[in-house]
């Protein structure tokens, strides 16, 4: 039974495409603004994302099954190259140093958004404000890539075949674009997530709360229940 992650409760997306206007008023001093329908905007105007995933490094066995899955139901192959989540093992570290778990942290302030210059990169309302790419406009310049202040990128820039091989940016939606996903409705923060539906031990999951921004512990957090704890794995 995977864990579940303290969640707060969101705007629907129905909700939010049924009000209408324009009218926003400032939230205290916390940088926010709230827009009529009640979506999050940061101090730039980039609203906040619905849903983010966490991992458990320490819970993760290094299968790769998140890297396959996130290929398949995205570009219909299974390729650790066309993954969006990337996992890092070092064959001379020692546990939990050996391997980590990196995924789009779908930022508050989202360099990779702020650095398009064809505003290709956006936080696309329809899907929950997960920050997305639209290939059609995107050129693979690389500004994204360049932008994103994690090790390793959490854009990459690669050759795509439904573009005659141009080159195009690719980043984590939450699924929310899947033209081979299994499940009829899909993914986004509404949906099934490829990487959370497919890992054996429960290492990665998804929370609509916002996610401590600075440094990694808001993202890479704890999810080993007391089960873990037997097979020898610290609790916390």
């Amino acid at each position: 039974m995977k864990p579940k992650i303290p969640e707060e409760k969101e705007l629907s997306r129905r909700a939010f495409l049924k009000c209408t206007g324009t009218i926003v008023f400032a939230m205290g001093t916390s940088g926010y603004v709230l827009g009529e329908c009640g979506a999050k905007e940061t101090g730039s105007g980039i609203a906040v994302s619905d849903g983010y995933l966490v991992v458990d490094v320490e819970k993760c066995q290094g299968c790769i099954s998140c890297m396959l899955a996130c290929a398949l139901v995205h570009e219909g192959v299974q390729s650790l190259s066309l993954s969006r989540i990337q996992i890092l093992q070092n064959s001379f570290g020692k546990f939990p140093d050996d391997l980590t778990i990196e995924q789009c942290r779908q930022c508050e302030e989202p360099a990779c958004v702020e650095a398009c210059p064809e505003n290709a990169l956006t936080a696309n309302a329809q899907f929950g404000h997960v920050r997305m790419v639209d290939k059609e406009k995107c050129t693979g310049c690389g500004s994204c890539f360049t932008a994103c202040p994690h090790t390793p990128a959490r854009v990459t820039v690669m050759e795509d075949e439904t573009f005659n091989r141009e080159l195009k940016s690719l980043k984590c939606d939450l699924c929310a674009h899947t033209p081979y996903h299994w499940d009829e409705k899909g993914g986004g923060p509404d949906g099934k997530l490829a990487c959370v539906e497919v890992c054996p031990v429960g290492a990665i999951a998804f929370t609509r709360k916002l996610p401590v921004q600075e440094g990694k512990s808001g993202y890479k957090i704890n999810l080993r229940d007391d089960s873990w704890v037997k097979l020898g794995y610290r609790k916390s």
